[in-house]
């Protein structure tokens, strides 16, 4: 399997070499060559396979002959033996065709860990096997950031800075990054957006000479290992729902548009999905942009969903690509005019991208309401992120069976369900110090020459402080 960049001028790679590069040389995501299938057979017998066993299956034809489904297959036990459900990602139903699937399990709460766990182990394998070291920066809008912290920070081979917009996150996010102590790990609040944060980790990658000078690697989901670890839930939740018998639609809470991806590449390689519905908060691009086919970027507001709060939705260029018959030369002119008039017209792409998605964005007003009526009906609590999930898929009611992406626990934004139902959540017992560790971070401004002199003095260090 050979992977090729969204912007047609980049080398072709393999998956090792895919895996540490992040994103292509020349500004581009890479996408696989062609699309591996999984039969329906194949389908209908995860019913009854634990997760890691489901993982393998889908992961091991996009590593091809670079990692073996044996070593893959250890990777993934140790990456989801550290989870707090037996299933992984487990299933709750609400009602009847009405399920949440919970993908907060991990370590940090977060859907991210499903993916990171396993890209954590993935890149120490490959580093050791060829005797090098990575130096890994990463933006966060929240939680990608404390998921990279807790998966690196036990490596020998790899050193992570962190970028997190300051004073953007919830208290419980930004502890997640500040308080491990490990050398190798460090978390930065920029003073500035997500979406800052992400144009500075992107200019970073595009500066070659840096990229080679302090071994650039990339843990968001510019990284295509991270979306092929997050299509796993995908084919797990629909085939423990009657697929491939069955067709299921997903509603799917997204900023940076990879965990829907995610569900797009599902649907490549073979799984019947009913409807992929994007779901927003009050940052509402990506359904604007399904709505009137106009992709325009408009001021960040602060919502009580903030990884969410995203102008800039990076994966979406690698739809792009695949609508347009992966025309790379269109792919570089609607990501300059975006870069030059922060707009781009999909033109004829527009009623394709409607065939595949539909989309609803959630008011403040509607995840509120949305919280206290699904803890009133079914004594369940949702997380802001999750409530935009369900209010999308209320109002775009898909037939038959729907599940919604739980992506957090509500306990990683008390301060807001506090505010919305009365009643604080409490973190899980294995967390109980996490709001009274000491923090460990620093403040940069949002400019580029300051944070590379940052990563410089770090991969001048060995990784220390």
């Amino acid at each position: 399997m050979q992977y090729i960049s969204t912007r047609g001028q980049a080398p072709e790679l393999g998956f090792e070499d895919v895996l540490l590069a992040g994103l292509a040389r020349d500004g581009g995501l890479y996408l696989p060559q062609s699309w591996p299938q999984i039969s329906r057979e194949t389908i209908r017998s995860f019913a009854s396979k634990p997760f890691a066993e489901i993982a393998v299956e889908v992961i091991h034809p996009f590593t091809s002959v670079a990692i073996s489904r044996d070593a893959l297959r250890r990777m993934a036990d140790e990456a989801y033996a550290s989870f707090g459900h037996p299933e992984v990602t487990p299933l709750v139903e609400l009602s009847p065709d009405n399920y949440i699937l919970e993908l907060f399990h991990g370590p940090t709460l977060a859907f991210k860990d499903v993916a990171m766990q396993l890209l954590a182990r993935l890149m120490d394998y490959v580093l050791e096997k060829r005797g090098a070291r990575a130096m890994i920066v990463g933006a966060t809008s929240g939680d990608t950031g404390g998921a990279a912290i807790e998966a690196f920070r036990a490596s020998k081979r790899v050193d992570v800075v962190i970028l997190f917009p300051g004073g953007r996150v919830s208290d419980v996010q930004r502890r997640m990054m500040t308080t491990p102590n490990e050398a190798n790990v460090h978390a930065v609040a920029i003073d500035g957006t997500f979406d800052d944060c992400q144009a500075l980790v992107k200019a970073m990658f595009n500066d070659h000479a840096f990229r080679d000078r302090v071994q650039l690697s990339g843990v968001n989901s510019i990284n295509w290992a991270r979306i092929v670890a997050q299509v796993t839930y995908y084919f797990y939740a629909a085939a423990r729902l009657g697929a491939p018998d069955k067709s299921v639609s997903f509603s799917v809470p997204t900023g940076n548009f990879g965990d829907i991806f995610a569900g797009y590449v599902a649907r490549r390689m073979g799984l019947g999905i009913g409807k992929l519905i994007i779901a927003s908060n009050e940052n509402d691009i990506l359904p604007r942009t399904v709505e009137t086919g106009t992709y325009e970027m408009r001021g960040v507001k602060a919502t009580s969903s903030p990884s969410m709060d995203i102008q800039i939705s990076s994966n979406f260029e690698r739809y792009l690509f695949e609508a347009s018959d992966r025309d790379s030369t269109r792919i570089r002119a609607l990501m300059e005019s975006l870069s030059k008039t922060k707009r781009f017209e999909l033109g004829d792409l527009w009623p394709v991208l409607r065939s595949d998605f539909s989309a609803a964005a959630a008011s403040e007003a509607d995840v509120s309401e949305c919280i206290r009526s699904i803890q009133n009906r079914h004594g369940y609590t949702l997380d802001p992120h999750t409530a935009c999930g369900v209010v999308a898929a209320e109002r775009l009611k898909p037939d038959g069976t729907v599940v919604t992406l739980a992506t957090a626990h509500p306990a990683k934004f008390p301060d807001a369900i506090e505010a919305i139902t009365g009643a604080r959540p409490v973190l899980p017992d294995r967390l109980s110090g996490l709001m009274t560790d000491p923090e460990r971070f620093e403040i940069l401004p949002a400019n580029l020459k300051s944070i590379q002199a940052y990563v410089e003095s770090i991969a001048g260090n060995g990784g220390k402080s």
